[in-house]
C-alpha cells in the first residue's frame, strides 16, 4: 500500500475511534443542521431560537462511508484506436465486484457568540484527491450581539459569508457529499449534479415561520481568483436566489415548495455542474480502460476518472439555471421532485463561421423519488427514484446541420436502508442507467450500467 493510502486509512480509523467517545459529548449549537439522522429532511436551518447561548462551544464531527460495488456495464461503440494503433479508446474498463476505498469528512462547528456560528468542512479522504483538503468555511450570523441583539435581525434575517456550498436547489440538501451520505436515502446523486462552492455571501429573509427568501452573490468561480483576464474575457459574479415555503400543515402532513435561480453571464470557468471534486459513487461505470492524456495513452484510475455516471454539460462561461422542488411528507411517506432547466455554453464550444460566441445549449433534468420510512423513529426505509437528463449535453456531438444533438441519460434506483442508531446507517440499492442517442463514435453509444451497491455510513 502506498504511503498516502496508508495515511488515509489511518486517519479514517482514528476518526472512527474518536467518534465513539465524541457522540456523548457533542454540544448543541444554534441554528444548526445535525450531521446524523436528525439532519434528514432538514433544508435551511430554522430561525427558531431553541438553543441558549452558554459561551463558546466547539463541536468536532465527521462522516465516514464505505461501499461494496457489484456493477456491470456495456456499450456498442465503434472501435477508436489510439495513435499506438492497438489501444481501443472505446473499450470499457473491466469492472468486477469489490470494495471502494472509504471516503471521510471532518467538520468543525463553533458557536462563537450568541447567534454567530463558524463552520469549517474538510475532506479527509475522497475519490479524486488523495490528500486532506478543505471544502470550505463560512460564518453564519443570526443575531447581532455587538448591537444588543435587535429583534428585527434576530427574528427575520440571516447572513452567511465565506467559501461555501451555494444554496441553489433543494436537491443539494439530500445529496451525498463525499463521506457524508446520511441525508441521501439513495447511493447516487443526480445525473447532472448541481453542486459547487464559491466565495461570497447570502442574505436570508424569514418574513413568517413558513416563508424564506434568499439572495446570494459570489465570485462565480470555485477558487479565489485575482487575475485580470484582459478585454476578451470578463469575470462576472454569480447572482442567485431562492424562494421557499415550508409548513407543517398538520401533525402528519408537511409541505415544502421551493424555486431557485442561478445566473452568471460570463466568467472564465464556472462550475455549477462540475463543482464536486470528491467524485461519484459508481466507480469506473461507463469509463474507458485507457484514454489519451497529453497525447499519451493513460490507464484509468479512480482519481483521473472520478465523475463516473454523471453528465457535466460544460456550460462554464455563460450559465442560466433554474430549479423547482416540491417536497411532501405524509406520516412515513415522502415525495421529492426536481424540474430543472439550464442553458449556456463554454468558451471552448465549437462556433459557426463568423460567430463571436458559441450558441447557447439547453438541458432539462427531471427527477421524482418516493421514500417510505417506518418502524420506531422511522429507522427503516424503502424507496425509488427516476432521474432523466436530456438536451445538448455535449457541444461536440452534432447533427447534419452542425447543431448540438439532443442526448438523453436515464437512471432508476431502488433502495432500502436501516438506521441502526441515529449515527449509523446501512443501505443497499439497485441501479440501472442507460444512454440514448449517443453516436457510435462515442464510448457511451448504447451504453448501460446496472447492478447492486451496499453502503455503510457513519455520521456525528
Amino acid at each position: 500500500m502506498k504511503f498516502k493510502q496508508t495515511m488515509k486509512v489511518s486517519a479514517i480509523l482514528l476518526m472512527v475511534a474518536f467518534a465513539t467517545a465524541a457522540f456523548a459529548q457533542q454540544p448543541n449549537l444554534q441554528y444548526f443542521r445535525q450531521w446524523n439522522q436528525q439532519g434528514v429532511n432538514v433544508f435551511e436551518p430554522t430561525k427558531a431560537d431553541t438553543v441558549a447561548f452558554e459561551g463558546v462551544k466547539v463541536r468536532i464531527g465527521g462522516a465516514f462511508t464505505q461501499q461494496y460495488q457489484a456493477l456491470s456495464h456495456e456499450n456498442n461503440a465503434a472501435e477508436n484506436l489510439a495513435p499506438d494503433g492497438k489501444t481501443n479508446l472505446n473499450q470499457l474498463y473491466p469492472l468486477g465486484n469489490g470494495f471502494n476505498l472509504a471516503t471521510a469528512n471532518l467538520n468543525f462547528d463553533v458557536q462563537l457568540e450568541d447567534g454567530i456560528r463558524l463552520s469549517l468542512e474538510n475532506y479527509m479522504s475522497s475519490r479524486h484527491h488523495p490528500e486532506f483538503w478543505v471544502k470550505g468555511g463560512y460564518v453564519q450570523v443570526d443575531k447581532l450581539p455587538m448591537f444588543g441583539n435587535p429583534d428585527w435581525f434576530s427574528k427575520y434575517l440571516r447572513v452567511k459569508i465565506g467559501h461555501f456550498q451555494v444554496n441553489y436547489g433543494d436537491q443539494q440538501f439530500r445529496r451525498t457529499d463525499n463521506g457524508n451520505a446520511m441525508y441521501n436515502p439513495f447511493v447516487g446523486n443526480y445525473i447532472m449534479d448541481a453542486f459547487t462552492t464559491e466565495i461570497g455571501g447570502e442574505v436570508y429573509v424569514f418574513p413568517t415561520n413558513d416563508l424564506m427568501l434568499m439572495v446570494g452573490l459570489t465570485g462565480g468561480l470555485i477558487n479565489g481568483d485575482v487575475r485580470d483576464y484582459g478585454p476578451n474575457q470578463k469575470k462576472n459574479p454569480s447572482i442567485y436566489t431562492k424562494l421557499a415555503y415550508d409548513k407543517q400543515l398538520s401533525d402528519d402532513f408537511r409541505l415544502r415548495l421551493s424555486g431557485s435561480m442561478y445566473m452568471n453571464n460570463e466568467t472564465p470557468r464556472n462550475t455549477l455542474y462540475g463543482g464536486d471534486r470528491t467524485g461519484s459513487r459508481f466507480y469506473f461505470a461507463m469509463e474507458p480502460q485507457s484514454f489519451l492524456s497529453g497525447g499519451a495513452v493513460t490507464a484509468s484510475t479512480t482519481a483521473n476518472r472520478f465523475t463516473s455516471g454523471r453528465i457535466n454539460p460544460g456550460v462554464t462561461s455563460n450559465v442560466m439555471a433554474w430549479q423547482i422542488n416540491p417536497f411532501l411528507k405524509f406520516k412515513g411517506l415522502e415525495v421529492f421532485g426536481t424540474y430543472e432547466q439550464a442553458q449556456g455554453y463554454a468558451n471552448a464550444d465549437p462556433r459557426l463561421e463568423g460567430q463571436t460566441t458559441p450558441d447557447k445549449r439547453q438541458i432539462t433534468q427531471m427527477s421524482v423519488e418516493g421514500v417510505y420510512r417506518f418502524a420506531k423513529n422511522e429507522q427503516v426505509f424503502v424507496g425509488g427514484r427516476y432521474n432523466t437528463v436530456t438536451g445538448a449535453l455535449d457541444a461536440r456531438v452534432r447533427n447534419a446541420q452542425n447543431q448540438p444533438l439532443d442526448l438523453t441519460v436515464n437512471r432508476y434506483e431502488l433502495t432500502a436502508g436501516w438506521f441502526a442508531t441515529k449515527n449509523l446507517l446501512l443501505k443497499g440499492a439497485y441501479i440501472n442507467q442507460d444512454y440514448k442517442d449517443f453516436p457510435r463514435a462515442d464510448i457511451r453509444s448504447e451504453g448501460k450500467f446496472n447492478g447492486f451497491m451496499i453502503e455503510a455510513v457513519l455520521g456525528f
